[in-house]
């Protein structure tokens, strides 16, 4: 009998030792969270959706170098520290078209929570590659009692320059260009003493 229990012991040591080399000693710590949001977040993207309605996504929690590209011309050392820089800078919200989930939109929500507040200094590094890339930014103050019209007002302010480009596209596909004239002077089938050529 004390055998059996000795070898049953030894089959859970080795059994435990074996769980532990399959994931290398890693144990998994978490637990669900219960909101994906927080009530400030929560709140803000219910009015952010009816704000914009179904013209733009709403993509939330987007690190800057997920948004942004290097451009070809820069060298590697600058855009290695570029890029290890904006992966540590986060978005709290971007707009995106619907057809091609291209980002027009930048938004972060600023409060006063704590000793230091939630991005109340404006970040230079952010808005200066989101002003490079050509993508405004947005940043609202955490408040209660926003209106929709407040905040589609706010939206409609930075896209000034997107509702330009959306309104050229669609004028020149109402007009479009007239056919092209010659350029230079068709040669006359008279000559110079007014008489005509004969065919």
């Amino acid at each position: 009998m004390e055998l059996a229990i000795i070898l049953f012991m030894l089959l859970i040591v080795v059994t435990v030792g074996a769980l532990k080399l399959a994931d290398h000693g890693m144990s998994f710590p978490f637990r669900k969270k219960q909101q994906l949001f927080t009530q400030v977040e929560h709140t803000f993207i219910n009015l952010l959706e009816q704000a914009v309605g179904r013209e733009f996504r709403i993509v939330s929690r987007v690190r800057l170098n997920d948004l942004l590209a290097v451009r070809d011309s820069t060298n590697k050392r600058q855009a290695r520290q570029a890029l290890l820089r904006a992966g540590s800078k986060q978005l709290d919200f971007v707009l995106c078209r619907r057809d091609d989930m291209t980002p027009v939109l930048a938004i972060d929500l600023v409060h006063k929570q704590g000793k230091e507040g939630y991005k109340t200094q404006r970040d230079w590094f952010v808005s200066g590659a989101l002003d490079a890339a050509g993508i405004p930014h947005a940043r609202f103050k955490v408040k209660s009692g926003y209106s929709v019209d407040e905040v589609r007002e706010c939206v409609e302010t930075k896209l000034i320059p997107l509702r330009k480009q959306q309104a050229k596209i669609a004028a020149s596909k109402m007009n479009p260009p007239s056919p092209s004239r010659p350029t230079r002077p068709i040669r006359s089938s008279r000559q110079p003493g007014g008489e005509q050529v004969a065919a």
